[in-house]
């Protein structure tokens, strides 16, 4: 028994280790056969390592299916027997934890809704303190890195070991185009805070849709992510939760066939001088920018002298049109989104207001 135990253990880590990870399986485990059908044809695509089924949903309204609870964890334990895949399910609070582990589930993984709330992820953890398994977490709803980042510094603190994110998009007023606005610069930076931590991508929440999932996949690929996370079913049409976002194991195994994976490095001596030069090019532009915008700040605290002796206010709304207008036509030219425009300008107004104040109040 020991030793079977020691040999699940050992086929965990090198799946953890593993890069790509790819996770799927459906939305919810909704019958028996469902789950062991989805997993065997899974297996048989030979690109899966780990099965994902929802156990308990959290749903946004009342009377919504809720998954089938407990009574779908042997279907998983029984699917992962027949073809060796390890398993994973969604675990809120402290009986799920208990639940999952005793019908031998691999992994662990905290939901958007989860980690929105530091009390679920505290009970989560705790029921997690002393227990060797490996536990992802989803980025909260809403675009808040410091609960994401809070959530990961609670599962260390009862010493969970390996610990993984989840980028699966963050909830976002007016978005239409995707489920949940993927936000790229936020699990990037999660990544410069947690360096060597592996960060997962489900594309399937993201979109929403099936239509966008490959090309979110491959982004998320082009941006070193470790592994993907997308839903399955062998009937998507028909499937009792997120239908629109499901696909069956034979399109996943196109669509992962499809894909483009990409290194980090590489020891290429001609690639590595290429790359070096260009990046010392971007060294100097960026210290030549800096330089630029620091000369531009030392104007503003000028005409904020000049204001400020002239009992002129700080916002001047027909100036600052002019400055987006003038930067609109001179970024297109220059191959610039008008996007980036705005950020970019957003960015240098507050800053140049701020001077513009403290030179007022001075």
């Amino acid at each position: 028994m020991q030793t079977a135990s020691m040999n699940t253990k050992e086929r965990m880590q090198e799946k953890w280790d593993k890069r790509p990870l790819i996770i799927s399986g459906p939305c919810s485990a909704e019958t028996e056969e469902q789950v062991i059908e989805t997993a065997t044809r899974l297996a048989n695509t030979g690109k899966v390592d780990m099965l994902r089924a929802g156990i308990w949903k959290p749903r946004t309204k009342p009377g919504m299916f809720e998954g089938k609870g407990v009574v779908a964890l042997p279907w998983l334990l029984q699917a992962k027997k027949i073809t060796g895949l390890s398993t994973t399910v969604e675990v809120a609070t402290a009986k799920h934890v208990e639940d999952a582990l005793q019908f031998e589930v691999d992994m662990l993984w905290l939901g958007a809704r989860t980690t929105v709330n530091p009390f679920s992820v505290q009970e989560v953890a705790e029921a997690l303190r002393g227990v060797d398994i490996p536990v992802l977490i989803k980025n909260p709803i809403n675009p808040d890195l410091e609960l994401w980042s809070g959530g990961i510094e609670r599962l260390h603190k009862v010493g969970v070991k390996q610990v993984g994110m989840i980028h699966r998009g963050f909830s976002s007023y007016g978005n239409t185009e995707f489920r949940n606005a993927p936000m790229w610069h936020l699990p990037i930076e999660m990544k410069r805070r947690f360096p060597g931590m592996p960060l997962i991508c489900d594309p399937s929440h993201i979109c929403g849709n099936r239509t966008m999932l490959q090309s979110v996949a491959q982004k998320s690929i082009d941006l070193d992510f470790d592994g993907l996370m997308i839903e399955s079913h062998i009937d998507p049409d028909n499937a009792w939760s997120d239908a629109k976002q499901q696909v069956t194991p034979e399109r996943l195994l196109e669509m992962l066939t499809g894909l483009v994976w990409r290194s980090e490095n590489t020891t290429e001596p001609e690639f590595i001088t290429a790359l070096s030069t260009l990046r010392e090019q971007i060294n100097q532009v960026d210290d030549e920018l800096l330089t630029l915008l620091g000369q531009r700040m030392k104007l503003s605290d000028k005409i904020g002298q000049y204001k400020k002796e002239n009992n002129i206010t700080i916002l001047q709304t027909n100036r600052w049109n002019d400055i987006l207008e003038r930067a609109f036509k001179k970024g297109e030219a220059l191959g610039l989104t008008k996007e980036f425009i705005v950020k970019y300008f957003d960015a240098v107004h507050m800053e140049s207001i701020q001077h513009q104040n403290k030179v007022m109040n001075s």
